[in-house]
């Protein structure tokens, strides 16, 4: 049950850091002076995003404290990687210790217990390698609390260095992946500058949402470990819900009829196969919740960028047919399972709901939504924004 971490844990949280910097794919090629300009870049334009998208939602921070506990690190792809395994092992604690509790009374614990971790490891890492090219920026919002730093590895070190060990959950961090920005800048053939700007002006906007909104953390994180709360460890139940899901899923393909009278499923990502009823019902809100804040910083990002992106207009445009266009056909199917298709539509439905509510009530209506977890949109009102205008925004 020991992992390479030093303590009873169901993945070994360091061989999947050494498997994802082992796997990932370079960043594109520059030059140190280029990568140092890049860098410097970015941290002039997250402060630059602070006060635009403060002035455009009108959101402030509940204190100065709560907005410079919340660091802006600017990393590459390994340190995204270490980040999020930070992040990841604060979030699944009470999965772990469900595991642990239910490994104590297994005779055979000792045995597997450590070739199970070093297997998810090794699987979880791939995972991230995957991830860690794809990703612009992120607020993460269970990064674990400060010293979030490691000392870089020489004076000279570019980019910041995320603390890999648990220190218990923090108040969150910022994250810009300055590989992936300047990949994916090239790849359009768009203004660098004004790229580096209009990208931290989506994840200022999320900063701003976390600190602005001193309960929103806190209540995502009570959904999460709800969620987790409700994952069965018990591998016998595990199997029959994934045979029951694989019937449904059958039932939900072209020409299959609906069998047994179960009720079909689309085709969807990993998740939805092993899901109970109430962890349905649970997803259902975190999704309504992450729509509303990816769309809101889409529409922020989109609001605030004609007075100081020049090019946003042709920026919206390319990054646009970008996200419609995907990638290679392996890249699809990843995705698909991943669950990232749901993540852009988050992008999407989110967008027009916060865009149809501020047409209605105004910029000053819409923040009603910050007010308690009770004014936040329903999964059905992000479809429907009438109706969250009716119940909360007048």
């Amino acid at each position: 049950m020991t992992s390479a971490s030093g303590g009873a844990d169901m993945v070994d949280w360091n061989l999947a850091v050494a498997t994802a910097t082992r796997l990932v794919r370079p960043g594109p090629e520059v030059s140190r002076a280029e990568a140092a300009a890049v860098v410097a870049e970015l941290r002039r334009h997250a402060l630059e995003a602070e006060e635009h998208v403060r002035a455009f939602t009108g959101m402030r921070s509940s204190s100065l404290a709560a907005a410079t506990a919340t660091p802006v690190l600017v990393v590459d792809r390994p340190g995204w990687v270490r980040a999020n395994v930070a992040g990841f092992r604060t979030v699944v604690q009470p999965l772990v210790e469900k595991l642990q509790a239910r490994r104590a009374n297994s005779a055979a614990a000792g045995v597997f217990g450590a070739v199970g971790e070093k297997a998810t490891g090794i699987e979880v890492g791939a995972l991230l390698a995957f991830l860690a090219t794809k990703v612009l920026g992120q607020y993460e919002t269970f990064a674990p609390a400060e010293p979030s730093l490691e000392a870089p590895d020489s004076p000279a070190a570019l980019f910041d260095k995320p603390r890999l060990g648990p220190e218990g959950p923090g108040p969150g961090r910022l994250l810009l992946v300055a590989p992936n920005i300047v990949h994916v800048e090239r790849e359009l053939d768009v203004d660098p500058s004004d790229f580096r700007l209009w990208v931290c002006l989506h994840e200022e906007t999320h900063r701003t949402q976390f600190t602005a909104v001193p309960w929103l953390r806190d209540h995502i994180q009570s959904e999460v470990q709800s969620f987790l709360a409700e994952t069965d460890v018990d591998p016998g139940a595990l199997l029959e819900r994934l045979r029951d899901a694989a019937g449904s899923l059958g039932a939900g393909l072209p020409g299959a009829g609906n069998r047994e009278g179960r009720e079909s499923l689309s085709p969807g990502n990993l998740l939805e196969l092993v899901q109970s009823p109430a962890q349905r019902e649970i997803l259902g809100r975190l999704t309504a919740v992450m729509s509303l804040l990816e769309g809101h910083a889409d529409v922020v990002m989109d609001g605030v960028g004609p007075a100081v992106v020049p090019t946003v207009a042709e920026i919206r445009e390319k990054f646009q047919q970008r996200r419609d266009r995907g990638a290679n056909r392996l890249d699809l199917v990843l995705r698909r399972l991943l669950g990232m298709d749901a993540k852009l539509r988050q992008y999407q439905d989110g967008a027009v709901f916060v865009r149809a509510v501020v047409e209605q009530v105004g910029m000053e209506g819409f923040n009603r939504v910050w007010t308690s977890p009770n004014t936040l949109p329903t999964k059905d009102e992000i479809h429907d924004p009438a109706a969250w205008v009716a119940r909360v925004g007048r």
